[in-house]
């Protein structure tokens, strides 16, 4: 008798943008039970201990990310995180990332929504009134393949939907792309993130100009905020071709080593980025 894997495995397996016919599912669940990735709970995508952790006030990041520092007098970019990078939650996001739990995206993609409803009067404030193009990190391009998806495409709609609850004018772009062989970031240190990203992600202009006006005000989008490489690199990229990266979200931010606490608090209230400058 075959393992539970291979069995699996020789599934049909559906493009991660079909709808998975229930019997399929239900097939799936009996070769290889569902269960809670942050606690372990079977019988349930997600328990709703585990997921009230997404549920609070984001928190503002950015002072935990060294990769944001400018070094050129500009403030950091403002990041807001759901949640610290640790415990279940880890274990929920690497789940979703890495194991094929795209299940998980009915967790994660009200959330994220939340979240950005929740900080839209600040970021259309700094995008000046007008309309806000939420542009996802992307994958490396082996990452896309093995996952099948580029999975912050997934956050990214989620945002801008947020943001258009709110009343914010908002559309989620794939402005970014990543190119060559570079690494996945997991398990590298920050200056090893930097190196590998260094001159990987290029802008899609056509995207841009068909999306936003000049300069075209962003809020980016990510899953985990670690050393801030990744969003550093495209705030870098998208302001190379006039874009305004006004302020960031994630799912999850790493708490500063030595620390178990969330993201940082108590942070006044954003500077977050004007349209041409900085406040």
């Amino acid at each position: 008798m075959s393992p539970p894997s291979a069995a699996l495995s020789q599934l049909p397996r559906p493009r991660a943008d079909a709808v998975v016919p229930a019997w399929l599912r239900e097939l799936a669940r009996l070769v290889v039970p569902v269960s809670c990735p942050g606690c372990g709970t079977l019988d349930v995508p997600w328990c709703a201990a585990c997921g009230t952790l997404l549920d609070g006030t984001p928190e503002r990041a950015e002072a935990s990310a060294p990769r944001l520092d400018r070094l050129d007098g500009v403030s950091p970019l403002p990041v807001w995180a759901l949640a610290a990078y640790a415990g279940p939650v880890r274990e929920l996001v690497v789940a979703w990332k890495d194991r094929d739990r795209t299940d998980l995206d009915r967790l994660l993609a009200p959330r994220v929504r939340a979240a950005a409803r929740g900080v839209a009067a600040q970021v259309a404030a700094a995008a000046g009134g007008g309309p806000v193009l939420v542009v996802g990190a992307p994958s490396a391009p082996a990452s896309r393949r093995a996952r099948g998806r580029d999975h912050v495409q997934v956050l990214a709609r989620a945002a801008a939907a947020g943001l258009h609850d709110a009343g914010t004018p908002a559309v989620a772009v794939p402005a970014l792309r990543r190119r060559g062989r570079g690494r996945d970031q997991v398990g590298l240190g920050a200056r090893a993130r930097a190196r590998n990203l260094h001159g990987m992600l290029t802008v899609r202009r056509a995207v841009l100009e068909r999306y936003g006006g000049s300069p075209a005000p962003v809020l980016l989008v990510d899953d985990v905020l670690t050393t801030g490489s990744t969003l550093a690199a495209a705030e870098r990229a998208l302001e190379s071709v006039g874009a305004a990266v006004v302020a960031a979200l994630v799912v999850a931010a790493t708490p500063p080593p030595g620390s178990v606490a969330g993201p940082a608090r108590g942070l006044p209230a954003p500077p977050v980025y004007l349209v041409g400058g900085r406040g």
